[in-house]
């Protein structure tokens, strides 16, 4: 007798077993997932169960379902043995399950056979793609719905990042600043939308996920690209100090030249010697950096050495004189000579002076000044020695008196001053065909840099100054009059 609860299981495939087709073979019917159910903790058999009782019941319900082929129940004292083949492991093991919550059965020899599937056998491939299908269908208007928010969150993030540099171009004067807090708002409308795409999709872990691994992908990203968000944070800081401006002559890192353009990577410098030079940001933020034009105001200094035997006084007062008369030196902060050192045949003294960087070139003035001062001291008689040098002649050298006196190569004795009217001529020319005038370098430089390659403006986190301000040549000629 079979018990109510394998009865009920017996009578559900019965159910759904085919009609008859005229004879011909039963169909096999191959079971979902969902068919293959648990099976029952205890199969009854009252009142005990006899062997042959075992195998027939247990043979009726593997030829009832018709997913078995040849299905083959043997029992003996207790233990079944079932043979056959089988289309898959899940019904292999539902049999060998519902042989063993069989009552009084001591043990299952599950012999059923699942036979290896033909290459040539498409089947599963058939309906993985079906599946594939039916669920694309499904999440069809999961995705319509989720192109339409995310449509609408770029959108929305335009809108906000506009409106952020609107409202931010009054209060903040950082360009790079103001695109920075405009692009971060934009993109945190962006974030938005995408979490209510995940949360509406059914994915609220990964939207969880995504919102939380925001700082840790940050994170990541800036360790990876070290060098790239260190120079993008320099370029922020020193849009926001801007301890120059574009046009400014600058000294960074060792390289002198003309402020051109701060970017978002580099500072662009134009060099004395009319190259671009791009300089990392963050060297640029982490070094000294020396702005000569933020104070038109430039000291320069140099040594001339004289003899022992002239009166340092007198040569100071020769030199500042000089200094005093020249058109280029600033009168306030005072020149100055000063005795530097003793050197082994000369005493040595430097001479500092001021003149106004932005009109005047300190490398001219210098020359200008350094060639003054020599004839100057050359019209007094103050002499400027070479360094002692020893010289050892082991036969002696023959020495000749003359009467007449060696003169220099201007035809004047050593101590003896030249006329007034040739001190003054000298005097007066300040600057030389040589120097090519006194005037900042500034104007070469920057036509230099407009014949450079063409920089990109849009990236120039500088105020740049007008073109007129930078080609305005000093009004003040430092040449004399004819």
């Amino acid at each position: 007798m079979l018990g109510s609860l394998c009865g009920g299981v017996i009578d559900s495939v019965l159910a759904q077993e085919p009609l008859d087709q005229g004879g011909a073979p039963p169909k096999l019917i191959t079971p979902t997932k969902e068919e293959l159910s648990q099976v029952a903790a205890k199969v009854d058999v009252i009142p005990v169960a006899q062997d042959e009782e075992i195998r027939q019941r247990l043979q009726t319900v593997l030829n009832v379902t018709d997913w078995f082929t040849d299905p083959q129940v043997r029992v003996e004292e207790g233990v079944v043995f079932l043979n056959g083949q089988v289309e898959s492991d899940e019904l292999k093991k539902w049999a060998g399950d519902l042989a063993r919550n069989t009552q009084d059965v001591v043990a299952v020899a599950n012999r059923l056979v699942v036979p290896e599937p033909s290459v040539w056998d498409f089947r599963q491939a058939s309906s993985g793609i079906s599946a594939l299908w039916r669920d694309f269908i499904r999440a069809m208007p999961f995705v319509l719905f989720g192109l339409l928010i995310l449509a609408l969150s770029v959108g929305t993030a335009l809108l906000a990042t506009h409106g952020v540099r609107t409202l931010l171009r009054q209060r903040i004067q950082t360009k790079l600043l103001r695109t920075v807090i405009a692009r971060a708002a934009g993109g945190l409308v962006v974030l938005c939308g995408v979490y209510l795409i995940l949360r509406v999709s059914g994915l609220t872990q990964l939207a969880l996920t995504l919102v939380g691994g925001t700082g840790l992908i940050g994170l990541i990203l800036g360790i990876a690209f070290r060098d790239i968000t260190e120079n993008f944070l320099s370029s922020i800081f020193l849009s926001i100090q801007q301890p120059f401006e574009t046009g400014d002559l600058v000294e960074i890192s060792g390289v002198t030249g003309y402020v051109q353009q701060l970017n978002m990577r580099t500072t662009i410098l134009m060099t004395l010697d009319g190259n671009l030079a791009q300089i990392p940001n963050a060297t640029v933020y982490k070094t000294i950096v020396s702005n000569f034009t933020t104070s038109p105001n430039r000291r320069a200094d140099f040594v001339v050495g004289i003899g022992y035997g002239d009166a340092i006084a007198e040569a100071q007062e020769i030199a500042r004189k000089v200094l005093a008369d020249h058109p280029a030196v600033l009168k306030d902060p005072e020149p100055s000579v000063l005795a530097d050192s003793l050197g082994s045949a000369t005493v040595n003294l430097r001479v500092y002076f001021w003149l106004n960087g932005r009109e005047h070139s300190w490398l001219k003035v210098r020359s200008s000044v350094i060639r003054l001062v020599k004839r100057a001291f050359q019209d007094q008689g103050v002499s400027m020695p070479d360094e002692a040098r020893e010289v050892v002649f082991p036969q002696g050298i023959p020495v000749t008196w003359l009467d007449q006196t060696s003169t220099d190569a201007r035809g004047t004795a050593p101590g003896q001053r030249l006329p007034a009217a040739t001190r003054q001529a000298d005097l007066e020319d300040v600057s030389t065909k040589a120097e090519a005038g006194l005037y900042s370098e500034s104007i070469v430089i920057e036509e230099q840099a407009r014949e450079a390659r063409p920089l990109k403006d849009g990236e120039n986190l500088l105020p740049v100054v007008s073109d007129s301000a930078m080609s305005e040549k000093p009004t003040k000629d430092t040449r004399p009059s004819g």
